[in-house]
């Protein structure tokens, strides 16, 4: 059955193992930070409340943390604690602490002076004025905050996947990624009814009475560390190498799916985003990664691919794909856009994402360049010819490929450009395509037949041969289903591969990916 015929619950049911494990993850990441969240922000918020000059600094620096973005939040804690757990924990935990921290604080100091008084009166110290009054008394505000905290987390903890740290993240953006709803489905609505559940139950645990509360609160700790153990109890079999794979990777036929079916490889496997597993793999923290044959950071990091020996990886040569309606508005845009047709072959390809990449240049500095060397640039016009709306994936090559076709247009016509690049994964470009938000974009045909077609494996077989039978089968389908024109291709061929360090490959005699099966099958 294929994807397109399963329902939202054959396909939950088809992965349940899967889904069990991320389910058991996210739990537990939730919980480990939400542990130390409360370990810290407690403490915190009670000494904020004796020493209220203290109060708006530290309230202050915890409403900073939370307003810093979760991506941008996790890439800062990569250089200091690598990949997997770790950063996403205290990610999370920042996140976590100003509910807390404030609600703490709050309680603690809303507790009525009178009250505090006649503990006085009656000899209490301030430690037992402090457990035996205002903690009891505070204790609903303060699981307010630790409910709030909770509901934030679970939702954050979905960006873990980005990391390698696993949780419902990787069904859902495997989902964006293969323009697969049912996979975003299987993330999303599990992540949600754990918000729900976990909220509704610490609503419960605020409305018990003053003596069930104050049970509770001791018992507090211990309940969230023993929810913090399930990140451990789904442990990947451990083996002699550690392969990340990409969210998308996983969930494709010329990916996971396909290196199992066709090679037999099992490998000790964890999702990761692709803008970090280069790094991981060069700072041997993975040993194989999904990659991309013309990326500049196999040059940049010593990696090598992996021959394909049986062939699972189709040909991804990369065209512009626009909307017919779009062309008939902007006669002028085919001829400009298949200026650039047949002129940058991979090696080209890769030399121009190795100054992204690597250099850092900019993606607009590197197709200017691109542009000058090979006479095709041109001063930009300003036309009032209407605007093309260009848009492109979330990777360096996409930004070169956008802005290069930005630049054409603006030379060779007299239309402007809007562009909306970083799109995210095949799913968010092929619908604003297709929704009229955007005109064209370059897009591969292997993810043209595989992720959006999603063609069958007797069509895959057949047209997958030889890189033009694969463009006229894409090229044929997008127009009669989409209304969709590919353009001439490129010229590169940005295939799937499996790379890994040079120096490691060469030490262990791994060529292809069948010799890499045989030495995990090894011993």
């Amino acid at each position: 059955m294929n994807e397109r015929q399963q329902t939202l619950l054959e396909f939950m049911q088809q992965q349940s193992d899967k889904l069990a494990v991320q389910t058991l993850q996210h739990i537990g990441l939730t919980f480990i930070s939400l542990f130390i969240a409360v370990l810290i922000g407690l403490p915190l918020g009670i000494f904020i409340a004796r020493k209220k000059k203290l109060s708006g600094s530290v309230l202050g620096v915890a409403g900073i943390l939370q307003t810093i973005p979760s991506i941008a939040l996790l890439g800062f804690m990569i250089p200091i604690l690598g990949i997997g757990a770790k950063p996403a924990i205290v990610a999370l935990l920042l996140y976590a602490l100003l509910p807390i921290i404030r609600n703490t604080y709050t309680g603690i100091t809303g507790v009525d002076a009178s009250v505090k008084e006649a503990a006085v009166a009656m000899g209490m110290s301030k430690w037992q004025i402090l457990f035996k009054v205002e903690l009891p008394l505070a204790m609903p505000v303060i699981l307010a905050g630790i409910r709030t905290a909770t509901v934030i987390n679970v939702g954050v903890a979905t960006l873990a996947s980005y990391i390698a740290a696993g949780g419902l993240g990787e069904f859902i953006f495997g989902g964006i990624s293969l323009n697969n709803t049912n996979m975003i489905l299987a993330g999303a609505i599990p992540a949600a009814l754990l918000a729900i559940i976990f909220d509704f139950l610490l609503s419960l645990i605020q409305k018990l009475n003053f003596k069930k509360v104050r049970r509770v609160a001791y018992a507090l700790p211990v309940l969230l560390f023993l929810l913090s153990s399930l990140y451990f109890i789904p442990s990947a079999y451990g083996g002699k190498l550690t392969a990340g794979f990409t969210p998308e990777f996983m969930g494709r036929q010329d990916g996971n799916l396909g290196l199992e079916s066709k090679y037999g490889l099992k490998i000790h496997t964890i999702v990761i985003s692709d803008a970090v597993m280069y790094k991981a793999a060069y700072e041997k923290q993975l040993d194989v990664i999904s990659g991309y044959s013309t990326d500049g950071r196999l040059k940049a990091y010593g990696l090598v691919v992996l021959d394909d020996d049986k062939g699972i990886f189709p040909p991804y040569y990369a065209a512009p794909i626009v909307r017919e309606d779009a062309l008939r508005k902007f006669p002028e845009l085919e001829k400009t856009l298949n200026l650039l047709s047949g002129k940058i072959n991979d090696s080209v390809m890769t030399d121009l994402n190795y100054r992204t990449d690597y250099l850092h240049q900019s993606p607009e500095r590197v197709a200017k360049d691109f542009l000058v060397v090979h006479k095709l640039w041109k001063t930009s016009r300003e036309g009032n010819g209407g605007i093309v709306r260009i848009g492109s994936k979330i990777f360096g090559e996409q930004y070169i490929l956008a802005n290069i076709y930005s630049m054409l247009i603006k030379g060779y016509t007299n239309y402007n450009v809007s562009t909306k690049t970083g799109l995210g994964g095949t799913k968010i470009c092929f619908d604003a395509l297709t929704n009229d938000q955007i005109d064209f974009y370059p897009e591969y045909t292997g993810t043209g037949l595989l992720a959006i077609l999603q063609a069958s494996p007797k069509i895959i077989t057949e047209v997958t041969k030889n890189k033009d039978s694969t463009y006229n089968y894409v090229q044929q389908e997008f127009k009669k289903r989409y209304q969709i024109k590919w353009l001439k291709p490129i010229g590169f061929n940005n295939a799937y591969a499996l790379m890994m360090r040079e120096q490691q490959a060469k030490s262990l005699n791994i060529k292809t990916i069948s010799s890499l099966k045989r030495y995990l099958n090894s011993k």
